[in-house]
């Protein structure tokens, strides 16, 4: 019996895959299994050579090989559930910060062949599907960016024990890895250039109380003002908002008309003081000097584009997606935290 398909029609194989990379059939299916201890020089050689042939892996296959199903869920837990053209997920979504997360994830799963998806999680039954996920096999582990400081999500999955890491330090110790910037460190730089430029009166809007980076920011300035010889630094809590920042900065001008240098925890706070700056008539950073932290879209836009301290967050991303990979690979239970060193962008706003 022979068959009317031709040699063009046939669906290209893993010998084909072999021939054209120039390695055996089982170094083709290590590579495209994300079986690790490949020379990574291989694995590119190999998914060029997928691309060339045309190859696709079936993955139901490889599952079954693996125990895996090669797709790991970035999870964006956030307070409430919220609908699809909610203006919220708007903005975040076509926020830069967002892109640079996914970016960062991306540039080590692809070369991996690992797949991404997206969850949106907002309350605890979608938190507890994600768990649910983890444990059914729908995906391998997760990366979390929690949007809310009572986010029962990360306390959820240490609880569980799966495969997962967060971006941030979470809000009470658990066992759960995480990647974070060096708040602290980054707060001195702000401090250290305030004190640089000649203020002498600073104060700082916060983010937050009730979550780390705002507590941390807060404190970690707080301390090194108090080693500029600098013993009280007025706050006021401006909540990761734009209107927070408002509303904070409407407050310290009323109360301390004499600030002449401002610490913001947020570039988007930062960015609605400024406004309320330029309604007063004062003059940045001639009048009061003013720093961000973040370096996002925000510290472009004001005006004058704001001096902030940068967090890596696309190398932080690319942290996460590794530890991830590194924990399903290991199959081992052990928690790991990395922080990176922030740096100050110096704009025209101080």
């Amino acid at each position: 019996m022979t068959s009317d398909q031709t040699p063009a029609q046939r669906l290209p194989t893993l010998e084909d895959v072999a021939q054209v990379a120039g390695v055996s059939r089982a170094t083709v299916s290590r590579v495209i299994n994300n079986i690790r201890n490949v020379d990574p020089q291989l694995h590119k050689v190999v998914w060029d050579a997928v691309t060339a042939t045309g190859y696709v892996p079936n993955r139901a296959a490889r599952s079954l090989v693996t125990g895996r199903t090669g797709a790991i869920a970035l999870v964006v837990s956030e307070a409430e559930n919220r609908a699809a053209d909610d203006p919220f997920l708007g903005r975040f979504f076509s926020d830069p910060f967002f892109g640079r997360v996914v970016g960062g994830v991306l540039s080590v799963l692809r070369p991996s062949g690992v797949h991404l998806a997206l969850v949106l999680a907002g309350d605890e039954d979608a938190c507890a599907k994600v768990v649910s996920d983890v444990r059914q096999g729908q995906v391998d582990g997760v990366v979390v960016l929690s949007l809310h400081p009572h986010d029962p999500l990360p306390r959820l999955l240490a609880d569980a024990g799966v495969p997962a890491v967060l971006y941030g330090r979470p809000a009470a110790p658990m066992p759960i890895s995480y990647v974070d910037v060096a708040t602290y460190q980054g707060a001195k730089l702000a401090a250290d250039h305030l004190v640089a430029r000649g203020c002498q009166h600073v104060a700082t809007i916060s983010g937050s109380v009730d979550m780390p980076a705002g507590v941390d920011r807060l404190n970690g300035f707080r301390e090194a003002m108090a080693k500029q010889g600098v013993a009280y630094v007025p706050s006021y809590d401006g909540g990761f908002t734009q209107e927070g920042g408002e509303r904070a900065m409407e407050r310290l001008l009323a109360e301390h008309p004499e600030v002449d240098g401002v610490f913001v925890a947020s570039d988007v706070m930062a960015q609605g003081a400024m406004m309320v700056l330029r309604d007063r008539g004062k003059s940045v950073p001639d009048d009061v000097a003013v720093i961000g932290f973040d370096d996002s879209s925000a510290a472009l836009s004001s005006r004058p584009p704001l001096t902030t301290v940068r967090q890596p967050v696309e190398d932080m991303a690319a942290e996460m997606a590794r530890l991830l990979l590194s924990r399903i690979d290991s199959r081992a239970n052990r928690t790991t935290s990395v922080i990176f060193d922030p740096d100050l962008v110096l704009r025209a706003s101080a």
